[in-house]
């Protein structure tokens, strides 16, 4: 585990989330999975406590708290697809058995937890140094819930 790491806070599915996110994300195991030396606030000794895993090479972490968090939007997961393919498996993969989708490339998965599913060229796009293309794009991205590569190339060529 690298140093600095990122705390998903769960319920009681630490591990069952860990296992599905790193069945999508390539560059991406599953660590280590702690289990409760004795009774505590969220369970009884022997239940999943916490789970080390990575994500396309970041080291993350998920902690049974008992009750599960609300996340918010603060901060999120963000992952750079190579084409619309990798997009559309993601975000299926995310909206199922309960995920919600939210907009402009966001999604809440069925733990409520915040994604972004971005295409590589889009940040390529948005600063383009033509205020033009780049005002196209951002409205057209402003106006998606899942990021179309296409219609976003279209948006740029105007």
């Amino acid at each position: 585990m690298s140093k600095v790491s990122t705390c998903l806070w769960f319920g009681n599915e630490a591990e069952a989330a860990a296992r599905f996110y790193v069945s999508l994300v390539p560059d991406s195991h599953l660590d280590h999975v702690l289990h409760a030396p004795g009774d505590w606030p969220g369970g009884k000794a022997g239940d999943v406590i916490m789970v080390s895993f990575s994500l396309g090479g970041q080291s993350f972490q998920g902690l049974n708290g008992g009750k599960p968090a609300d996340y918010g939007t603060a901060a999120s997961i963000s992952v750079e697809c190579a084409d619309q393919a990798e997009v559309d498996r993601l975000w299926t993969a995310l909206t199922a058995d309960g995920g919600k989708e939210i907009m402009c490339g966001w999604l809440r998965d069925r733990w409520g937890v915040p994604w972004q599913i971005v295409p590589r060229m889009l940040p390529r796009l948005l600063a383009d140094p033509d205020p033009g293309v780049a005002g196209r794009v951002f409205a057209a991205m402003s106006a998606m819930v899942r990021l179309d590569i296409a219609a976003l190339e279209r948006a740029a060529a105007g």
